[in-house]
């Protein structure tokens, strides 16, 4: 039997040690509603970076990564933070056994004063895109 992954390591700087902390207590709440809402608890974790200067959270895959929670996650502090500017990270996405299709990875960048992520690349995705093109097939 093969087990299945998505993992990511990646800094998310939230500009002041205040709104480190305010973000510690954003992730709280955030685990608390993913709990009552009957969800899985939350698929990262992350501490803060002491090399950061007490700003950036480092945020990483618990086990168990998941990229949907992350993206909610940041989209919520950067809004109750009043954050701007553009942030991203990447993924991988992995297999403990050698599988065909079970590996792959992609990035997404998010719109911190927006919250648009629509900017994001799945390698796989662009694979069978490029496979397409090459075999003559359009979309």
């Amino acid at each position: 039997m093969a087990d299945y992954f998505t993992q990511f390591s990646c800094m998310f700087d939230v500009g002041t040690p205040e709104n480190a902390r305010r973000a510690i207590e954003l992730f709280q709440s955030y685990s608390d509603r993913l709990d009552e809402e009957g969800s899985t608890l939350p698929g990262f974790a992350f501490v803060l970076d002491p090399a950061g200067g007490g700003t950036a959270l480092w945020i990483h895959d618990d086990g168990c990564g998941d990229i949907g929670q992350v993206t909610e996650f940041v989209i919520e502090c950067a809004k109750a933070l009043g954050l701007k500017g553009r942030w991203g990270f990447e993924w991988c996405q992995t297999c403990s056994r050698p599988r065909t299709g079970a590996f792959g990875g992609g990035a997404q960048v998010i719109d911190l004063e927006t919250g648009d992520h629509d900017t994001w690349i799945c390698t796989s995705d662009w694979l069978h895109r490029q496979l397409a093109v090459d075999a003559g097939v359009r979309e």
